[in-house]
Order: structure tokens, then sequence, then C-alpha cells
């Protein structure tokens, strides 16, 4: 066993092996940033189950939603029924530094919380736009389709605050009022995304189908309902081990995703939380805009239907 240790009561192992090929990263540089970072990421997780990705020694990267059986005791946990897979999930609840330093032995790289807290109350519903570059696009165009976003909410009387999603592209993030019900958030990302496409047609898809964006920015509003996203502050499994960052309106089309990894994000953060102070206070949707979306099909439904619809198509054609 090289380079292990205890913190907070969680034995660290094998800290000085390779994150993962092309992380310029060790275990232990994953330990030490989100050990760092605890105090701003741990609010993120605490309450809304947890599905991380890991990176095993030798093996492919792999989405962990269910709590392994081998998990202390003392990590709180929460059964979710999943719809897709017609089963209950048992999810773990970061929260607090210890769980959050255990699932970093775990070599558990990325933290993508569901996007609504267990437990009655306040729900911490968050309304999010997921803004996707196409292939080889600059992150530019994510940042102009970001601001186009941002208009599209402020014409419906909301604000939101964005942040890098430690891949190529960006997310914004509203938080919502309850006791709006996740099908209303639902139908209002439709709306913004539709309102922000409109605004925007060349620059802007809300095209869930890849082939059908036409090199377009893709407005991604299925971050909903039992969906994840990579969480504020989240490591991410990409050459150089980049990290969901927050950036303020003012200073996006002045950053690009590499500003920010596991060796740099601690230190620009210094002793603030950039993200807990740009989230806005959770807002009311308007009826008007969830309404609009009501009317607008499920992305991904329409995109099966309509990837059926194609597949008869051509088999008319062939036949």
């Amino acid at each position: 066993m090289s380079g292990g240790e205890t913190r907070d009561g969680v034995a660290l192992t094998n800290l000085d092996q390779p994150l993962f090929p092309e992380a310029n990263a060790t275990k232990r540089d994953l330990v030490d940033y989100l050990d760092a970072v605890a105090g701003r990421l741990v609010p993120e997780l605490a309450q809304r189950p947890l599905s991380v990705i890991r990176v095993l020694r030798g093996q492919d990267p792999f989405m962990q939603k269910n709590l392994p059986k081998y998990a202390p005791d003392w990590i709180a946990a929460v059964s979710v029924w999943a719809e897709a897979s017609r089963r209950k999930v048992s999810y773990a609840l970061c929260d607090d530094r210890r769980t959050l330093l255990w699932f970093a032995n775990q070599r558990a790289v990325e933290y993508h919380p569901a996007l609504m807290r267990t437990g009655d109350g306040d729900r911490g519903l968050r309304l999010v736009m997921d803004i996707d570059p196409p292939e080889g696009g600059a992150f530019g165009l994510a940042v102009r389709a970001a601001f186009v976003v941002r208009q599209a909410l402020a014409d419906a009387g909301l604000s939101g605050a964005v942040k890098t999603s430690g891949a190529k592209g960006l997310h914004v993030f509203v938080p919502v009022q309850a006791p709006e019900s996740v099908d209303d958030v639902a139908a209002a990302t439709r709306a913004v995304a539709a309102r922000a496409e409109r605004l925007e047609p060349d620059l802007a898809t809300t095209a869930f189908v890849r082939e059908d964006r036409a090199g377009k920015v893709f407005l991604d509003s299925t971050r909903v309902h039992g969906a994840t996203v990579a969480a504020a502050y989240s490591p991410r499994i990409r050459p150089g081990t980049p990290v969901s960052f927050p950036v303020a309106w003012a200073d996006l089309d002045r950053v690009t995703p590499a500003d920010f990894t596991l060796h740099t994000a601690a230190r620009l953060l210094g002793a603030g939380d950039p993200w807990a102070e740009a989230l806005p206070a959770p807002q009311a949707l308007p009826a008007a805009l969830v309404e609009e979306g009501r009317a607008i099909p499920v992305a991904r439904v329409q995109a099966m239907h309509e990837g059926k619809r194609r597949a008869r198509a051509r088999r008319a054609a062939d036949g």
C-alpha cells in the first residue's frame, strides 16, 4: 500500500497512484482537492440522492448509483424508485466531509446529485439548462448561447447562475420555489429552451437528435425529474481533470473550462463560495411559462418516436 493515511476516521489508501490516463493527477490530488472544497461541495450534495462516476485502475470509468453493500453503515442512504429500470435504487446521501472522503478513497471522481432533495418541505428543486456546443465547436459558442438563455429567463422574470460543466459546455441553474411540481419545472425548462432558440435560431437548437442540430449549440432541457447534473466544484474525468466551476456572468466571456482544474480550482476559490453566492433565491415559475412548456413534447420521447418513424421510412425505402 502506497501513500496511506487517515482523515476524519477514513482510511485513505494508494494515494500516490495515477488517477486515470491523462488526468495529470494522482489519487492524493483528488483527495486533497475534495477535502479543500468539502465545505462548498457537501452543501451541494447534501440530502440529494447521489450518483458518482468512479475510475478504477486499468478500467473504464463507470457510474455508480447503488451504494455498495461494503459501504460503512455511517453513510446515509435513501431508497428511490427508478422508473427506467423498474427497481429501487439505494442512493448515498453525501451529507458530511467524512462521506466525501470515503467516496474519494473509492476513486469517485465525479459527483452527480439529483436536482431535488429528499424529504418534505423545501425540496431544493432546480430548473437546469445544459448548454452543449457542437462537436469541435468553440466554448465561445456555449457562452453566447448561455447569454441567450439568460435573456429568455429574464423575459420570463427569472434569473439564474452559471457554471462550467467541467466538460465543454455550461450549466445555467434557476432555484425554484416550492411547491412547484417536478412536471411544472420540466415544462418551464422546455419553454425556456424554446424561447431561447427563437431568440437566436442560427445559434441554438433544442433538437435532441444529434444529426438534426446542424452544427448549433444544443439547449438540453431534459435535466429534470430524476436526472442528475455534475455538481458545482465536481471534478470531471477529462484530460487534465477539469472541475465544474461557477463563473460570474460578467466574466463568462473571459474564461475557458481549462482554467479550472483539480490543481487550480481550490486556490481560485480562496475563502469564498461563489456558487452559493451566485445562486438567486428560489423563484416562483410564471404560470404562462409552465403552460407554454406543457404544449412542447418531451425531447427524449419525441426523439424516440422520430427515430422509429425514420427507421420505418428506411425499411419502406429499402423494400
